[in-house]
């Protein structure tokens, strides 16, 4: 069970962060408390498995970057893990997660890398296929953003001063 403050916190995270130097003291003026009290709510939160993690969704258009490519991986299961984590260090790639394969569809890696036109995508990808050894892939491009929406808790949490 939740009390009145971890509400409050919980629903002041949800949607957009803010975009300063200090975030969390952002959030902290906005539901009355201080940045010490809500990232400690936080880690608590955390700690008891409440919140498991706590990502961020890049708004690929927004941030500047023409072309996107999901890049489809086939990598033998024994590999997939070191395979993985050496992608994800790329500097280029802004997620990177193991899928199951079907028979008709054999990619078990996949790889979102972002650039300012397609060339650099394909180039991208020659690069970490070259410094994993992979060389069976294919690269999917955005035509389009769509709409991204997460769940929503405890929204009337907020509706204090707004």
């Amino acid at each position: 069970m939740l009390n009145d403050l971890e509400k409050k916190v919980v629903a002041a995270i949800q949607g957009d962060i803010p975009v300063s130097a200090r975030p969390y003291r952002d959030i902290a003026e906005r539901i009355g408390s201080d940045e010490e009290t809500v990232l400690s709510v936080l880690d608590n939160l955390h700690q008891r498995g409440l919140i498991r993690r706590f990502g961020a969704t890049l708004r690929h258009q927004k941030s500047g970057f023409t072309a996107n490519a999901m890049v489809a991986w086939q990598v033998a299961e024994s590999r997939v893990d070191a395979v993985g984590e050496k992608m994800a260090q790329n500097p280029a790639v802004s997620h990177c997660y193991r899928r199951n394969a079907h028979e008709k569809w054999p990619y078990n890696l996949y790889t979102m890398i972002h650039a300012n036109d397609r060339k650099t995508c394909h180039d991208l990808a020659r690069q970490l296929s070259g410094q994993t050894g992979v060389t069976d892939y294919t690269l999917l491009f955005s035509n389009r953003e769509l709409k991204k929406t997460s769940m929503v808790y405890f929204e009337d949490e907020l509706d204090t001063e707004e």
